[in-house]
């Protein structure tokens, strides 16, 4: 229903450049057959304003700027070529315009990166979202403290996955993908970080995850990640990658042995007579002895961390028992 006022309006646009082209003609040249001839033209002309219409929906401000920017300087510098020739000098407008146009968009990018180094005295560092720090949702709330800086950029082939997911037969997968445009959602209404969307792509490339290293090479930025294995193809390839889960760890409360914590048994462990409870944060917490306390909270006495690449792991013993 939404694209049905948006196509009427475009038909419009069409209907009323057929007439508007074939009363211009029509009028210096008084023929039903010169009428259709501007008719022609004004559709023509529709059409490619249909065109930019749809460009300028989907180019960010970044590259719209650029694209502006480049055709101004291009059409000042054309201006600035001696030609007597009337037709000449407005072909060289049209083609110094359009070379203006292409460079502006494709390379507005790095001009503007270059500029804010030269007056800011750093560069900004681009940061990548790939799918499954997206779906995640922990990214929101780093984006909320305001941790996290320079922009987040999204790439439309990222933006092509979430929405395959959230048209997923498979309710859980469904699910996902739904929650990760929630979120998507939400980053972008924040104010403390600039979210952007990219159009480049890599039509050669397959896999979401080789295209994300290679944008992230061109844009001299960053991954933001859960995927382990994201996570070292980047890292071999000479992309820095910021984990969330990794994040995660890290700050979490670090406790040492001897000190006691309080938790509640949920379920029996791998081991006979172990339990296992989780602190607030998700921290597995083993209790030796446990498996009698189940549905129980107790003090526990911790007697080893373990840290291994999945989290930190808490050994413990009922206090009463220590």
């Amino acid at each position: 229903m939404r694209k049905f006022p948006l196509t009427m309006a475009r038909l419009a646009l069409l209907g009323l450049s057929f007439l508007t082209g074939g009363i211009i003609i029509y009028g210096l040249h008084p023929s039903h057959s010169f009428f259709w001839l501007g008719g022609l033209g004004g559709i023509a002309v529709g059409l490619a304003a249909i065109l930019v219409e749809r460009w300028v929906a989907k180019a960010s401000v970044q590259t719209l700027l650029g694209g502006i920017g480049g055709m101004v300087v291009f059409l000042l510098l054309a201006k600035a070529i001696p030609i007597r020739n009337p037709r000449l000098d407005f072909l060289l407008l049209i083609v110094m315009g359009y070379i203006g146009l292409v460079v502006g968009t494709k390379k507005g990018r790095e001009i503007a990166l270059l500029l804010g180094e030269k007056v800011g005295g750093r560069k900004e560092v681009p940061k990548l979202l790939d799918t499954s720090s997206i779906i995640d949702g922990r990214i929101a709330d780093v984006c909320e403290t305001g941790f996290l800086e320079g922009p987040l950029v999204i790439p439309q082939f990222i933006l092509r996955e979430l929405q395959q997911i959230a048209d997923s037969t498979d309710p859980l997968r469904r699910n996902r993908g739904r929650r990760g445009l929630d979120i998507l959602n939400k980053i972008q209404k924040q104010s403390l970080v600039e979210v952007r969307i990219v159009d480049e792509d890599f039509p050669k490339m397959k896999d979401v995850d080789s295209k994300l290293v290679e944008l992230a090479k061109k844009m001299g930025g960053k991954i933001i990640t859960n995927d382990y294995n994201l996570n070292k193809i980047a890292e071999l390839q000479g992309i820095g990658v910021l984990n969330i889960n990794l994040l995660s760890n890290a700050l979490k409360p670090v406790v040492l042995p001897g000190e006691t914590i309080h938790i509640q048994i949920i379920r029996e462990g791998k081991e006979p007579d172990q339990g296992v409870g989780y602190l607030d944060d998700g921290t597995m917490v083993v209790v030796e002895e446990g498996k009698r306390l189940i549905g129980k909270e107790l003090d526990v006495v911790v007697t080893s961390v373990l840290q291994t690449t999945a989290g930190r792991m808490i050994f413990g013993k009922p206090k009463e028992a220590a």
